[in-house]
């Protein structure tokens, strides 16, 4: 579809949301807008009246009459106040109806985003995900409550302006609409060349968000690896682009206001030497006489071309808003557009005994790259799985695919002997735990985020919980101890106590599957000794996967998975992979045989 179509349908669909929602808000709106503006025009037109019935038969009165005249201008004062009232009125509508869309807006799109797959997070930054939230959202904002409302306004005005001008004067009127072309011709031209740059402004000012989370979450490696200059300069490069792409897109567009106001300028002179010529023509040539105007008639059309030009000139003036918006739809709509997670299952998983096998399957993020290659797994309920390997071996991917993170490309993943393809992924999900490698807090207490793990866990569920994998001691130090209300991903916790957490929000939720992916590898070597303890405890009667980059911890595992680029190279325990003197081997000994 060309640009130009996808602009216009973009716009039109905003306009659509914005319909659906605030129907009637919107009429009382258009309502407004009509008197509003149907009164300005009457008060162009009436100076022709006080002109041309007024003030010259005033001048050959003597004395004059103002009697008339007084009642005339009260009637106007009237019909002017109600249209200010329309004006106010409408004006404040359209902010309740601008910022409950903001709301909708995000509403929307955050509802969509629970149910997008974890791997459209994998392809796009959180910065760029958040500038949706911010930056395009608000740029819609600013279109609905100023341009949306001058649009009406101008389309109303132009048509009564129109329709009297024609009544006063054909030949003034050709003269008003040969300006009004040049300036629309004018105005559209150049926002097509600022459309692209305001794209480009929404693209970088999206990597600029992006960058700097990044840098923020990341600001301890930055500081150990002395990357601070080179972080600085990185950011002034994006950020130049910004200011590059946003100095381009505002300076074509701030022409457009100038170059329509000489126009406009240009157009009011040729008006008046026009109209003057008709004015004075009846008494040069009877031949003209038809055409002749009164000088009310010329001073009333030099107002009315004044309200024809100047909502072109406003809507010129909002086409920085209008173009940002439209690029900033496009983006949000991109997001509430993006394929949902599908899930085709219809099993509710019921007293899950915990049995997971792996039969010969084939997994790859792309269709061209494929990273697992004839997984096959046989467990049995209550067992512990470890997973070994070098980093890119498959050991996360693994775990991916059980949770149905990720859909597979070949072969079966059997729950209980059921394909989990056949399991609804919110049941299958519920019956296991997982403890990640990266460990994410909430704002909230601590006791809420052990209930994360189970929504309807009482206190006495999620103190136990802490209790079974030695989190109790750290957490009666705190403050308010499990009172204590937790901020910034808990950052006023350590990278171990953080953890425990974790590990507590899995135990709360005692389901028949654990997984823990390198659950202990930020705690040192004392706290693990200690969790291992409580994780032991948690891991009796229950099917655990386990990731460990320590082999020491997996040691008693029922079977250890050794993978290398995606494939398994060998199985067993403990002893019998020593015995084999191979991969698993040269890993716990740290020799290269």
């Amino acid at each position: 579809m060309p640009k130009g179509k996808v602009k216009r349908a973009t716009l039109l669909r905003m306009l659509s949301f914005v319909w659906h929602h605030y129907k009637w808000q919107m009429m009382i709106v258009l309502v407004c807008v009509l008197v509003a503006s149907l009164t300005s025009l009457v008060s162009s037109l009436f100076t022709k009246t006080l002109i041309d019935d007024y003030i010259v038969p005033l001048t050959q009165m003597a004395p004059p009459e103002y009697h008339s005249l007084a009642q005339t201008l009260f009637i106007l004062g009237l019909v002017l106040l109600f249209g200010t009232v329309c004006s106010y009125a409408y004006n404040r509508l359209m902010i309740t109806i601008s910022q409950g869309t903001m709301l909708r807006l995000r509403k929307t799109i955050f509802e969509k985003m629970q149910r997008l797959p974890v791997s459209y997070f994998d392809q796009r930054s959180h910065g760029d995900i958040m500038s949706v939230y911010t930056n395009d959202v608000d740029s819609l904002r600013q279109m609905i409550s100023t341009a949306m409302a001058q649009v009406f306004s101008s389309v109303i005005t132009i048509v009564a302006t129109f329709t009297s001008m024609v009544v006063l004067s054909i030949p003034l009127t050709l003269v008003s609409i040969l300006m009004a072309v040049v300036m629309m011709i004018a105005t559209t031209q150049l926002g097509k060349r600022s459309r692209r740059y305001f794209r480009s402004q929404q693209q970088n000012l999206a990597r600029v968000n992006g960058y700097i989370e990044e840098m923020m979450t990341g600001q301890k490696v930055v500081k150990i690896f002395c990357h601070e200059e080179q972080a600085i300069k990185d950011f002034e490069t994006i950020n130049e682009q910004l200011r590059t792409s946003a100095y381009h897109a505002n300076r074509i567009a701030s022409i457009v206001m100038p170059v329509n106001g000489g126009i406009s300028n240009f157009g009011f002179t040729a008006l008046a030497v026009v109209g003057a010529l008709l004015a004075l023509s009846a008494h040069h040539s009877p031949l003209t006489s038809h055409l002749t105007v009164t000088l009310g008639t010329v001073v009333a059309f030099l107002q009315l071309n004044k309200n024809f030009t100047r909502p072109i000139a406003q809507v010129s003036q909002q086409i920085n808003s209008v173009l940002n918006a439209s690029v900033g739809a496009e983006r949000v709509f991109a997001l509430g557009d993006a394929e949902p997670e599908i899930d085709n299952g219809s099993v509710v998983m019921v007293n899950g005994k915990g049995d997971v096998d792996f039969k010969n399957v084939n997994f790859g993020y792309t269709p061209e790259k494929q990273v697992l290659f004839d997984i096959d797994i046989n467990t049995n309920p209550g067992q512990k799985i470890a997973f070994v390997g070098g980093t890119g071996a498959g050991k996360t991917t693994i775990i991916n695919l059980i949770n149905r993170f990720y859909e597979i490309q070949g072969g079966h993943i059997l729950y209980d002997g059921i394909p989990i393809t056949d399991i609804r992924k919110d049941s299958l999900r519920k019956s296991m735990s997982i403890v990640l490698q990266e460990t994410h807090l909430f704002t909230g207490t601590v006791l809420d985020n052990i209930r994360y793990g189970k929504l309807d866990a009482t206190d006495e569920e999620c103190v136990k919980a802490a209790q079974q994998v030695g989190a109790s001691d750290f957490i009666r130090r705190l403050p308010n101890g499990y009172q204590t209300v937790l901020t910034g991903d808990g950052g006023n916790l350590s990278q171990g106590e953080r953890q425990l957490l974790a590990i507590a929000r899995a135990a709360v939720a005692n389901p028949p599957v654990l997984i823990l992916d390198e659950a202990t590898s930020s705690i040192d070597t004392r706290t693990e000794q200690l969790v291992q303890r409580g994780m032991d405890t948690i891991m009796q009667g229950r099917t655990t996967f386990v990731i460990a980059h320590r082999l020491s911890t997996v040691r008693n595992a029922d079977q250890i998975i050794v993978l290398d680029h995606g494939r398994i190279i060998e199985q067993g325990t403990h002893e019998h992979l020593l015995a084999l003197k191979g991969k698993y081997y040269q890993l716990y000994t740290g020799n290269n045989i």
